[in-house]
Order: C-alpha cells, then structure tokens, then sequence
C-alpha cells in the first residue's frame, strides 16, 4: 500500500451543475546543495522535500491486461533495435504503484482524464463502475476529466463522482456504488445555465506544510469528438486560457507549486515509451496542440501531465519565461505510469524547477497480481460472464486495429453496409470512424472459449459506445467533400482516416498537403466514379452522422434512418457471416490507396 497516510472517510465532492522500472529519465539539471534537503535541527524538516507524483492516463476501463497490439509498448534498446513488451492490468498497475511509493513519504498520484469511456465490457456494461472502484483501490488522489467522462452526459459523471445506481439500470449488488473517493477536476468545463464549472476546477493537496495545487482541463475540442447528447448544455473553454485563470486563484490562497493536468497531448517522433524527445534540444521531438498550450501555460505551473492522444512521451517545453518545463504522457489502457520527482522548497512554497526529473515505466507482468484488484475483477467477472461468453462469430486469423486503414475498421464497416441494406436496399456504402474501433480480434482465446472464437465480450471492447447506425442520404458532392475532410479543416494536422465498406476506393497520396491528399479522380465506388449529382445512401453511426470528428459535410445528410445499435449490427454480421468451419478471414485493408 501506498507509504503516504490514507483518507480515513469517504471526501464528497459536490456536483456544481444543476445539470447535474524499465525507463529513460528526463531530468533538468540537479542544482541544489548536497545537503539541502537536510536540516540539522532534529525536529524540523529540510528546506527542500522531494515530493514523489506518480501519473498516468487514458486507462479506458482496461481492468484486465487488454489484448494484441492494445496490451503492448515497444521499447528503444540502447543499440537503436526496439523490441516489445507485454504491458497493462490494472492488478499489476496496482502492484507497481504500490511499490513504487514505498520509500516515499510524500507522494500524490494523479491521472489525466479518460480512465473511462469506451471501455471494454467487464466495465462498460456496467457504466464504469468497476473501473471507478479500482481506481480508488488503487489510491488515486485526483484526476482531469477527458472527452470519455461525457460519453453517457454529465448526470452520469456526477453519478461517477457522488455515487448512487445507475438510473435506469439500478443497482448491479446489493450495495449502492459509492462513486470515486478522487475529485474529478473540470475547470474549463462549464454549465450553460449557471457559468459555473460542472465540477470542482482545482485541488490542492498538503502534507506537513507542504500543498501542491492541482487544476484539471480537458480539450476545448471535446464536442467535436463527443455526440451532442453528452454535452448538451455544457460549454468547452479554452485550455490555456482556463489553466492561467485557476493559477492565480491558487497564488492568491498562498498555493504556490501548481501541476496542470490536461486532457490534451502531443505526438512524439518515435513510439518507443522511452524515446527522448528533448534530442537534440528541449521539445524537439513532440508536435501537436500540447505544445502551444505547453509554451503558453502561465509559469506558475511547474508541471503538465498530458494524455488523449495515447502516446508515451516525458519531455521539457519552454514555458513563456524561457525555463524548461515537464510534460508527460503515460500512451494509454494502464500499459505505463509516469514517475516524477518534485522538489518543493519549504520557504518559498514553489517548485525547484532546476530539480524535477521524470520517467516512465511499464507496467511489467512479471510482478504479483494485487490480490485486492484480482477480487474486484473476479466479483464483475461472475456478473459480466454469462453475457460475455457468449460467442458470436468466428475469425481464421488476428484482424488488426492499426495503420491508415485497418482491418477491424473494414470489417465494422461492411457490418454496417450489411445491416444498412436490410434497412434500405438502396444503401451504397458506410464509413467508419476509426476512433470507434476500440480494438482489434484475436485469433488466441483468450478464456475457455477456442482459438478463432469471438465473443460478445471480444466485440463489446471493438465498439463499446452504444452508437446507433443510421443511414443518411448524401450527394456525391458531398461525399467526396467528407472524404477531403478527412485531411483538411481541423483534421489537416492530425488527419482522421474514415475506415471504408468494401467497394470504395480511392488514393490518399500523403506527398501532397491538405485536402489534395485525396485524389478526388481516384474515388470509385464498385469500380464507378463518383456521380458529384447523384444521391447515395450512407449507413455510418450517429456519431459521424452528427458532423463529429470534423466532418460537417456527414452532418448534411438528408432523409435520415435511425437504426439499431453498432455493436449489434457488427454481431449479426460476425452470426451471419462465419462458422466454426467457415471461419471469416481479415479483410485485406487495401480499399485505400497510400503513396508516401
């Protein structure tokens, strides 16, 4: 357990709406006297106390070590080679953590926001709170919202944060769920009706005299990347802007060292965890919206711990003083957590910004399951398995969720054509969007099930949003638009590939810039050009067809049909479409055309 004194009560946190191991350090330089940290009276603390915060990010309700690619992290061997290594459970997170704090009295642990939402089913199906009593098992102290905290709207993240049954589903045991023991923090995140943040917009945490302040934002972006329902009433403010804001109101209550944690990252150079991303200088090898927000943030912050884009990366940006800054991130479904050292100055309350150094490590599975954990498991396991175990298909090989296009993306797509077409015959193609492909299928059982058996469980973690497949009817004008879309306008820098149904086709030639990328005399359908005055029935979830992800031209569509949810329809497609004999093989992934 952890070393620092636990809370002996349960905290409430009020709701304000009326909605409602293996690592490469990066360190700044030690600058401090050898004996700095000591003070020789022997009842007084030194000056200087280290304070140990451990962090991580986008955990997605992965309680159980998630499988294939998800349930990996590739490691930089000092010979520039890379190799994997199996990573992830939160029962060996647990343990990790637990070891971690031993020898540190003073340390926090805090997270960056999505630790749940689209969330495989040993926790969605029973809207995330398993994965809420792991996390306070596990001793968290405080945590940022992400865009996947409003996935079910803000009453259920109140619901989260207070406790209570679930409103329509009541309650799962026979004891009432008592919500987190941690504050979700939500600064920028404000009720329409009242101005006010939803949730509490800072923290502070103290410990002999020592505080450190804690301000918790998630991305302005998040109606884009959310359906409408789970933000209605709700408005986004800017990052930065909202950071800056909570900083002063921490220095005028005496708080003077202040972590920022932001649901909002960056992309590092390489995808080794263990990358430097300050070689050769400080932040050269990060891009993406932290960095802006990273060089604006007010230097009253002395630390940034990121997440969203499921990337691993400790680096030092220059805040807008010039002096090198910490940003973390810890990639993503519990596979790493971040360790950092903060040097906190007694007489002047601050961060020794000289001093903090930071690393991540893996989440080994070569350490002891946390029995705690593996009970809490066990517990929603006996519930969840008599739905999960049920098989629904069967696959001759692993379909992959990676690269540009991919083959669980394919697959989700066809499913949604085919169930398309039993709604509407004249239904042409649909399109996936590829951050609702949550996963890949294994061919290897994971349980007792077979090798090349799916299961309901299996498919759940594939798409667990509960989105309904709708048909629209769009022109040919307007198509071909999405498909620019997808690299252009708030997609350009960080573009969103939408995953295809089998016979559309086209070129995405990455040589050229902006929406030039999609050859627009590429684009077929069954081998046709694209009719710019002609109407086509488009099957895509609710999601797309609401214009999210940056594709207002999805959200034009006339005449639409609200259908059945997604995961259904990718079940009756798998029941359908493969047999113990028959099995479905991968689709081939080549319906887009890539020239580097």
């Amino acid at each position: 357990m952890s070393s620092v004194p636990r809370r002996t009560r349960r905290r409430t946190y009020a709701f304000l709406a009326s909605a409602a191991g293996l690592a490469t350090a990066a360190a700044l330089a030690t600058a401090l006297p050898a004996d700095a940290r000591e003070d020789h009276h022997p009842h007084r603390p030194g000056r200087y106390q280290d304070v140990q915060l451990l962090s991580f990010n986008d955990l997605h309700g992965n309680l159980e070590p998630p499988s294939g690619s998800s349930g990996r992290v590739t490691e930089l061997q000092p010979d520039g080679t890379t190799k994997t290594i199996d990573a992830g459970g939160v029962e060996y997170l647990a343990t990790h953590l637990r070891q971690a704090r031993k020898g540190h009295p003073y340390s926090v642990t805090a997270a960056g926001g999505d630790l749940v939402g689209a969330s495989p089913l040993l926790s969605g199906l029973f809207h995330d709170e398993p994965t809420v009593e792991a996390l306070n098992k596990l001793d968290l102290d405080v945590t940022s919202v992400g865009n996947h905290e409003f996935d079910e709207g803000a009453r259920e993240l109140a619901r989260l944060q207070n406790g209570g049954c679930h409103p329509k589903d009541g309650c799962y045991t026979d004891q009432e769920f008592q919500g987190a023991d941690f504050p979700y923090l939500a600064a920028n995140v404000q009720d329409d009706k009242t101005s006010e943040p939803i949730l509490k917009p800072y923290w502070v945490w103290k410990k002999n005299g020592v505080k450190i302040g804690f301000i918790g934002v998630t991305l302005e972006g998040t109606p884009g990347v959310v359906s409408a329902e789970g933000v209605k009433g709700l408005t986004f403010k800017d990052e930065t802007e909202t950071i800056n804001k909570y900083a002063k109101v921490l220095q005028r209550q005496g708080v003077q060292s202040i972590v920022a944690l932001i649901h909002e990252g960056g992309y590092p150079a390489s995808g080794s965890y263990n990358y430097d991303c300050d070689s050769p200088g400080a932040g050269d090898g990060i891009s993406g919206p932290i960095v802006d927000i990273a060089k604006n943030v007010t230097p009253a912050v002395d630390a940034l711990v990121t997440g969203h884009t499921h990337q691993a990366y400790v680096c030092t940006v220059p805040d807008p003083s010039g002096r090198p800054r910490m940003v973390t991130s810890a990639s993503s479904f519990g596979r790493l957590y971040t360790d950092t050292t903060l040097t906190y100055d007694r007489r002047t309350g601050d961060i020794v910004r000289t001093a903090v150094n930071s690393a991540n490590h893996v989440v080994t599975r070569d350490v002891p399951k946390a029995r705690d954990i593996t009970d809490l498991i066990g517990k929603w396991n006996t519930l969840a398995a008599p739905i999960g175990n049920r098989p629904i298909g069967y696959i001759s090989g692993d379909i992959g969720n990676t690269g540009t296009e991919s083959p669980m993306g394919d697959l989700v797509a066809d499913a949604q054509l085919a169930y398309g077409r039993e709604l509407d015959p004249k239904t042409s193609l649909a399109l996936m969007n590829p951050g609702g492909v949550r996963a890949g299928l294994t061919y290897a059982a994971k349980g007792a099930e077979g090798d090349g058996v799916v299961t309901y469980a299996e498919g759940f973690t594939v798409q667990p949003f509960s989105n309904t497949v709708n048909l629209v009817d769009l022109t040919g004008a307007q198509l071909v638009q999405a498909l620019k879309e997808q690299v252009s306008g708030p997609n350009e820098a960080a573009p969103r590939i939408l995953q295809p149904s089998a016979g559309l086709t086209y070129t995405l030639d990455l040589t050229k810039s902006g929406a030039d990328r999609v050859v627009t005399d590429s684009i077929r359908l069954n081998g046709a050009p694209i009719d710019p005055a002609a109407t086509y029935r488009v099957a895509m979830n609710a999601f797309l067809a609401g214009g999210g992800d940056g594709f207002p031209s999805l959200g034009q569509g006339k005449n639409p049909l609200v259908g059945t949810d997604d995961l259904a329809a990718l079940v009756t497609y798998l029941t359908a479409n493969s047999s113990a004999s028959s099995p479905l093989a991968p689709p081939a992934a080549n319906r887009i055309t890539i020239v580097k």
